[in-house]
């Protein structure tokens, strides 16, 4: 059982890294390989519109057919059992890299069908962990629900499942005595890295956990 974890993140010891490690440790406590690759460290840049992914009986047909630094990655999805995005949220979207990635990653894959297909050879669990510096009833109220929920839904036509964990209200700087951020109260920002963060590091743990759990098509694994 292989358990994949993308870190969309600039940052490899921060909310969104932390998330990701917390559900590969729950899946390594069920037995899984996990491995966490950090998009920043790649060289790759989004989808070039070569459309070779499409062109039927093509060589890279259902495959992105670029060879750069994004290469070994997308091969390495199409060997795992369970997939988990992670990325923070910046201006309502997810990071220039991760979205790069899931242009990548889900294009090949679609198919102009209606309704959509899928070329992705089986289904495996897959999972998107997002991390916000707003709260919740900000997220609401600038409708990032919407961006959320197009992810999921792509994420389930092409791997037939997905789940979301969102953590809300993150702390986002070490010190913020040192940042001009009048908006955040840094007490109530220190409350909930202490009080509700854990809480967030508990449920990727879980989520890692239960798609260890499954082997490919969602058996249960006894």
């Amino acid at each position: 059982m292989k358990v994949l974890a993308v870190n969309g993140s600039p940052r490899k010891k921060w909310n969104t890294a932390t998330l990701l490690e917390k559900a590969l440790e729950g899946a390594a406590s069920r037995g899984a390989e996990v491995e966490l690759v950090h998009l920043y460290d790649l060289k790759f840049k989004g989808c070039i519109s070569c459309f070779a992914c499409k062109t039927v009986d093509g060589p890279s047909y259902g495959r992105c057919a670029v060879k750069d630094g994004l290469a070994r990655l997308l091969d390495k999805v199409r060997d795992t059992d369970a997939l988990i995005l992670g990325s923070p949220i910046y201006f309502g979207t997810v990071t220039g890299e991760m979205r790069s990635f899931m242009e990548r990653l889900f294009f090949p894959y679609m198919t102009y069908t209606d309704p959509p297909g899928s070329l992705f050879p089986g289904k495996i669990a897959t999972g998107f962990i997002y991390t916000l510096g707003a709260t919740k009833e900000m997220a609401e109220e600038r409708g990032y629900s919407q961006h959320i929920g197009l992810n999921s839904m792509v994420l389930t036509n092409i791997f037939g499942s997905s789940e979301t964990l969102i953590s809300y209200d993150t702390y986002q700087f070490e010190d913020y005595s040192r940042v001009y951020a009048p908006r955040f109260n840094p007490a109530e920002k220190a409350r909930v890295r202490a009080d509700v963060f854990p809480i967030d590091c508990r449920k990727a743990f879980d989520m890692g956990r239960r798609f260890a759990e499954k082997g490919k098509g969602g058996w249960v694994l006894v």
